[in-house]
Formats: structure tokens, C-alpha cells, sequence
């Protein structure tokens, strides 16, 4: 039950109805999407309750788009024009107002907290990989470039996602959601401006927690604008909520307890733990030890036929990365499809984790398996396949020799079947973000 304080005027009821039925359809889950991420497994807890958070109604395939509101606006007008005409002055206004408000604290603070986290454990854009490195600046996406860019100040991502935890626990209290508003609007406008700056996917559904966060504030703008900017007097709102039955206040204590415990200690503790483990956007299958860093390929054959260094040959490699994980990554000039994938994701199997070669080009990234039955005393013999979805019929088989601590010498099949023999010799390379971390450990920097 809800005490009735307010005299609604007949437009102000036409809009609620409006702004009712609009975010009512906005928060339920009425598609199929909803139903794939409730009963999705793999990736662990922190993945289930971020993909679950994430959750919008589609009507136009799987990709996000402002079509979706458009549909929702036309059922919500149609609602209104029933409603309207079938209201016989019983509908409490006052009562679903809150209930309506509740909903959307709740929903939006679950976006926030879920973003807030991977923020706060910096896993939403990790520091780059030794590709990512050595990756000409134009060869990048913008939604990339930015996303390295944030990769690289750690501290600073988690200081956008204290803030955003923040704006996401104030929504929490009724008597601080209107503080959590104000912290939340100009922050949810600047990820929205730049996912439209930098080419970013998760504008539509950034600009849609901007919505709810929008109808949550007009609750007080008014009497807010009246205090301080007219400075008159304002009545504060006393409306609230009446539980007149025990199992209600139990039951209210019971769900909101329940939700903070899975919503932010249980979905808290699962990401810092997923933090320990590694950057959960590049693969975890550990790679061949003791040959990860950036080799020139100072010799390179292929069939009979050896080719000098070339900046334009298609078929020529010109450098080879081992990561410290099973990819390996081959510049050449010969062309990427670019894997534009531009969302956030916290991935679960090594399949999924595609960060380091979305929005990349100018490098072909392959994921190695190493073959256990030919691994011979001074080499092994790798599968590759790569790992860009666009080039998936991509195998090479290679075998590779260490000829000394800096030099392999790799031999095989490339992905034509042609035969192929490169040389690779180690780059002592130093790169300004591993000294720079240095530096503030030992006070200088010294390039």
C-alpha cells in the first residue's frame, strides 16, 4: 500500500501513462536474449551477472539501435490511447509513480555497478598486448585507440569505476537517489559522447541508462530549481510507501538484502577474482615459455623462392609476435578483414576473447596448439588457426627450432599450403609503458 499525497492534473496523467507503459516495456524481458543470458554457464559469475545487466529489448536483430525505441514508443502510445480511454479515476497514480521509480533504480543501478566493477578491477580495457604495441597508430580503430588508451592508466579506469559504483549504490536508498542522479547524468553523457566520438558500441544502451536516470531526477528537478536557483521556499516530498502487513516489510528487507548480496558482494568479489587471474580479454592458455616478445623476420622463403624485406609484398613477413599466451601474430602486407567487434564483454572460453585483435589490422593473429607427439629436444611442431573470424579457414602447421636464445628458425605449411622457412631474430625492444612503471618504482626514467 502507498499513502496518496498528490492531485494529478488530467495531461500529467496522460503523460504518466506514457512514461509508464515506455519503461515498463523497457524493463521487462520480453525477447529471447534475456532468456540465452539467464540460463547462460562458462565465464563464471562475474560474466553471468554482466551480460544479465546488460539486457535491452531488441526488436531488430542482435545489435543495439535507436529502432528499438521507436517500437517501444509506438506500443507505448497505442497503451496510452487504452489506457486513457478505459481509466475510471481508480488508478492510484502516486502508488505506481513509486513503484515505477523503484524499478528503475534498481535497473539502473545494476548497469552501473556491473560496468563500475570491471572499472574499479581494471578488466574492461587491459594494458595492450605486445601486438597491440607494435601495431601502427592508423592500423587501429578508433573505438580501439580509445580503448587502449584507458588500457594504459589502470588507475584512472578504476577511479571511473569507484564513481560509477558510487552513482550505482546512492540509487540504492531511496533518500539518496536523487544524489546518485546527479553524479550519474554527467558521467553516463560523457560515455555516451564518447562512444559516439570514438565509434563505440554501447551508445544506444548507455543513452538508455541516460533515459532512466533522466526520469529518476524530474522526481526533484523542480523542487531542486525552485531552492537553489529561485531560491523559494519547497515543500520536501513526503510521499511514501505503507507496509501495513509483516510479510511486506520482511519480504522489501529480504529482496533489497538479496540484491546487494548477489548484486554487489557476490558480483564484487567474482570480478576482483577474475582480476587475480589475469587480464580476462586475452586468452589464458599459456604459450610456449621463454619465446614470447617482437622478432624481425631476417630471412623469409617461400617454396624455393627467398624474398628481401618489403614494406608492400603481400606474401612477406616482416615481423612475428609471441605473446606470453598461445597467440601468435604475423605483420605483413597482405589484407585483415577488421573484426570490428566494439561492445564490452567479459568473455569465457580462449574462443571468446577477441580484444586483442578487434579493431586491428596490419597483423594476423593465430592461435597456436602445440602437438605433444612430434615436441622434439630443440623444437616443437605448432598448429596455427586464426583467430580473426573473418579468415577462419586460415591453418598453418610450423615447426619450430630454437637455434639460440635470441634466433628461431620456423619451417612448414602456411595457410595457401605452401611451404614456408623464416628466420626470427629477437628485438631487445623497450617499450615507454614498462618503463614509465618502472620509473615510478624507482623514482626515474631513463629511455
Amino acid at each position: 500500500m502507498v499513502r496518496k499525497v498528490t492531485d494529478w492534473q488530467p495531461y500529467e496523467k496522460t503523460l504518466f501513462r506514457f512514461v509508464f507503459i515506455y519503461f515498463g516495456i523497457q524493463l521487462l524481458p520480453i525477447d529471447g536474449q534475456f532468456v540465452q543470458n539467464l540460463v547462460a554457464t562458462g565465464g563464471g559469475y562475474s560474466r553471468y551477472v554482466f551480460n544479465l545487466s546488460r539486457y535491452a529489448p531488441h526488436f531488430f536483430g542482435p545489435q543495439d539501435t535507436f529502432l528499438n525505441w521507436l517500437v517501444v514508443a509506438i506500443i507505448a502510445v497505442i497503451g496510452t490511447v487504452i489506457w486513457s480511454l478505459r481509466d475510471r479515476q481508480t488508478a492510484n497514480y502516486d502508488g505506481l509513480y513509486y513503484w515505477l521509480r523503484v524499478a528503475l533504480r534498481y535497473r539502473l543501478a545494476i548497469g552501473l555497478i556491473a560496468y563500475g566493477f570491471i572499472k574499479l578491477f581494471p578488466l574492461q580495457a587491459p594494458l595492450p598486448s605486445i601486438s597491440n604495441l607494435n601495431t601502427a597508430y592508423g592500423d587501429h580503430s578508433a573505438w580501439k585507440l580509445f580503448s587502449l588508451t584507458l588500457g594504459i592508466v589502470p588507475s584512472y579506469q578504476s577511479f571511473l569505476g569507484g564513481v560509477e559504483l558510487l552513482g550505482g549504490l546512492l540509487l540504492l536508498h531511496r533518500k539518496t537517489a536523487t544524489i546518485g542522479t546527479l553524479i550519474i547524468l554527467p558521467f553516463l553523457g560523457n560515455v555516451f559522447f564518447s562512444n559516439l566520438a570514438y565509434e563505440g558500441g554501447e551508445y544506444v544502451y548507455s543513452g538508455l541508462l541516460i533515459t532512466f536516470a533522466l526520469v529518476l531526477f524530474a522526481f526533484d528537478a523542480i523542487r531542486l530549481f525552485r531552492l537553489v536557483s529561485l531560491e523559494l521556499p519547497t515543500a520536501p516530498n513526503r510521499f511514501r510507501p505503507i507496509f501495513s502487513e509483516q510479510w511486506q516489510r520482511y519480504g522489501r528487507l529480504a529482496l533489497k538484502g538479496a540484491f546487494v548480496l548477489f548484486a554487489v558482494v557476490v558480483y564484487g568479489y567474482s570480478t576482483y577474482a577474475a582480476y587475480r587471474t589475469g587480464p580476462v580479454r586475452f586468452p589464458q592458455t599459456p604459450g610456449l615459455p621463454g619465446v614470447s616478445g617482437l622478432y624481425n623476420v631476417s630471412a623469409f622463403r617461400i617454396g624455393n623462392k627467398t624474398l628481401p624485406y618489403s614494406k608492400t609484398d603481400l606474401i612477406r613477413w616482416q615481423d612475428v609476435v609471441f605473446e606470453t599466451w598461445n597467440t601468435i601474430s604475423i605483420k605483413s602486407n597482405r589484407p585483415v578483414t577488421l573484426l570490428n567487434t566494439n561492445v564490452e564483454q567479459v568473455s569465457g572460453a580462449d574462443t571468446e576473447r577477441d580484444y586483442e585483435l578487434a579493431g586491428s589490422q596490419g597483423r594476423h593473429y593465430y592461435r597456436y596448439s602445440i602437438d605433444s607427439t612430434s615436441r622434439g629436444a630443440d623444437g616443437s611442431v605448432l598448429t596455427l588457426k586464426n583467430a580473426n573470424p573473418n579468415h577462419k579457414t586460415e591453418t598453418l602447421k610450423l615447426s619450430l627450432k630454437r637455434q639460440n636464445a635470441s634466433t628461431l628458425i620456423v619451417s612448414g605449411l602456411n595457410e595457401t599450403r605452401d611451404s614456408v622457412y623464416a628466420v626470427l631474430t629477437k628485438i631487445d625492444k623497450k617499450y615507454l609503458i614498462d618503463e614509465a612503471a618502472k620509473a615510478g618504482r624507482r623514482g626515474s626514467l631513463t629511455l
